[in-house]
């Protein structure tokens, strides 16, 4: 913690804009919410209006830079080489005050969760890393990337290691676990050795389904973690759409984009009238449209 935490206070020392956004986060208002066994926080963010309102169409892609690209990068913002694939960096549009991207070094679709997630979460064992799938909240889904936040932040993280203990490791589907929670997600346990690593490509393979059930390896959020007692975890959110059919910035409508960190439990709304707005019923309804 003590090198992320000098990474991060070296960068806001010269990047005036990301210290702004990050500074902003203390004074971001947050309200709880309980849908049923499911508690988390709605948080009004208006910096994160970049990712939530983001064309993600191809067309809207291909026309646009890729800003986790080095050349269209901000000139403050710096790079840690964690491969010869793999670099850090600071997330400049934050949703908590650690917040990084993972980037590869090579521009390449944002298709399949890398391998190297678990070694990742073995280097940062404070910290969740997460994947976002190219239809399942990715605002860049050209080029492939992971992002990092503290584990607890993510109030999932906390639900799932009460109620999948160590003591049963594989894979579990948390209704099997007799709470009253608004989707349904996989947990796994991996154990260090050969059927650990079958459960751990296992996860990384599962995807979810568009509407008429067709797999689609774009519709999943994937969590990867170092759990207390030293094992690898990680939760896999099969996806149905990245968007419900409330999204809009019109009358009626609400600028909601779900991705990797709202399924966690944490909603991020860019605009203050929908933070004000919704209600746990809504945001149920919003959860279930949006899974398989």
């Amino acid at each position: 913690m003590s090198a992320i935490n000098d990474f991060i206070e070296s960068q806001l020392a010269i990047w005036p804009e990301a210290r702004e956004r990050y500074l902003a986060l203390g004074k971001a208002e947050r309200r709880r919410f309980k849908i049923g066994d499911f508690e988390g926080a709605f948080q009004w963010n208006p910096a994160r209006v970049v990712s939530t309102a983001a064309k993600t169409d191809a067309a809207s892609v291909a026309a646009r830079p890729c800003f986790l690209c080095p050349e269209q990068r901000p000139e403050c913002q710096q790079a840690v080489r964690l491969t010869p694939d793999w670099e850090l960096c600071l997330n400049p549009y934050p949703i908590f005050p650690v917040h990084f991207t993972i980037i590869s070094t090579s521009h390449r679709p944002q298709d399949v969760p890398p391998l190297e997630m678990g070694a990742f979460a073995e280097e940062f064992p404070e910290l969740a890393i997460f994947f976002n799938g190219a239809k399942g909240g990715a605002s860049a889904p050209d080029h492939l990337h992971l992002q990092a936040v503290l584990q607890s932040e993510l109030p999932i993280i906390r639900l799932t290691e009460e109620h999948h203990p160590a003591s049963l490791p594989g894979i579990m589907r948390s209704d099997m676990w007799g709470l009253d929670l608004p989707f349904v997600y996989l947990s796994a346990v991996i154990t260090d050795d050969e059927e650990g690593s079958r459960d751990y490509l296992k996860m990384l393979a599962l995807t979810g389904g568009d509407a008429d059930g067709k797999p689609d390896k774009g519709l999943r959020n994937v969590f990867c973690w170092r759990g207390a007692d030293g094992l690898l975890r990680m939760i896999v959110v099969p996806r149905r759409c990245h968007r419900p059919k409330c999204y809009g910035s019109g009358e009626g409508e609400m600028l909601i984009a779900p991705g990797a960190i709202d399924m966690a439990g944490v909603v991020i709304l860019p605009r203050e009238e929908d933070f004000r707005k919704i209600t746990e019923e809504e945001m149920k309804e919003i959860y279930q449209e949006v899974t398989s």
